[in-house]
């Protein structure tokens, strides 16, 4: 799958982006009072005088947050993506188009102006809207802080591209030992490189799914970050993409905890998880039993999974 470029805004304009195109055409019809904008001409102008330019075509149905960057050449500093999350009520998706592009998070609609204006006079970064995203996500959000917050600060780097598919990339290379424990506790890799590719169907144990990925071994990837992962990863198929990472956490700390990435609710923000349970976690959201928020530790609480 790809998708054409995106029009470019004009200076001071931001994109409001309508990505999803199933069930949503009153929502995006009524977005206007729902964020406080008056038309003029093409554009939606907010509150103090930010420049909204709307651009509903099928075209673009279904572009994840982190590709976006990629689709336009000056879109300013955020892009605002009206999606599925959106739809049903859990806030707009702001895209990162400057600091770490391709990173999102969402905000309530009613906010959006008084964000927007933060952001273009300089008064707000990105970085602290990551650092101030509760569980869902959600900026400034009710939903409990995260027992591991997502780095906001990340220094600018380039890093090759990621395919499609469960991804299983390896991101610190400190303790080689530490990372065959870590494959040959999750199965082993085969000779194609992957993990659980061969399971036996009977052997399953339902309450500890084992992971199926193809494992990415390449010190090019050294020192990728969560919030540098949305945007390496192309438009793709309807199949699940999920990037994994095997982090300095991995190596340090009981349960060889890996960090899952976010790439369609909150692109960029991560979930901390013993590597036991993140078979089960791909395999749940995979078949859409639950959702991605559902895994992101809550600060000074237990996490569900604890003891299993």
């Amino acid at each position: 799958m790809s998708f054409p470029e995106l029009p470019q805004p004009e200076p001071g304009e931001v994109l409001l982006l309508r990505v999803c195109f199933d069930d949503d055409t009153e929502r995006w019809d009524g977005l206007p009072d729902e964020i406080g904008g008056r038309r003029e001409g093409d554009v939606l102008v907010l509150g103090d005088g930010v420049r909204l330019r709307p651009i509903e075509d099928i075209r673009w149905e279904s572009l994840r947050g982190g590709n976006v960057p990629a689709l336009v050449t000056d879109g300013g500093p955020v892009a605002v993506l009206v999606d599925l999350p959106a739809v049903y009520g859990d806030g707009l998706l702001l895209v990162d188009l400057a600091a770490t592009p391709g990173r999102g998070v969402r905000v309530p609609s009613a906010r959006l102006g008084e964000i927007l204006t933060a952001l273009l006079d300089g008064t707000l970064e990105f970085d602290h809207l990551v650092r101030d995203m509760d569980v869902y996500g959600i900026y400034q959000g009710d939903g409990g802080r995260p027992a591991f917050p997502t780095p906001a600060a990340v220094p600018h780097r380039s890093f090759p591209a990621l395919p499609t598919g469960v991804l299983l990339v390896r991101t610190c290379f400190d303790d080689e030992e530490g990372w065959h424990a870590l494959l040959t506790e999750l199965g082993g890799a085969d000779q194609e490189g992957w993990i659980g590719a061969d399971l036996d169907l009977d052997e399953i144990d339902v309450d500890h799914y084992p992971l199926t990925a193809s494992v990415l071994d390449d010190r090019a990837f050294d020192g990728l970050l969560p919030g540098q992962v949305p945007a390496l990863v192309p438009p793709g198929t309807d199949d699940l993409t999920l990037v994994i990472l095997a982090d300095a956490r991995t190596f340090a700390e009981p349960g060889r905890p890996l960090t899952v990435v976010d790439l369609y609710d909150a692109p960029g923000q991560i979930a901390v998880l013993p590597c036991r349970m993140v078979g089960s976690m791909a395999a749940n959201l995979e078949i859409a039993n639950m959702d991605f928020h559902e895994f992101v530790a809550v600060e000074d609480t237990d996490p569900w999974w604890q003891g299993s």
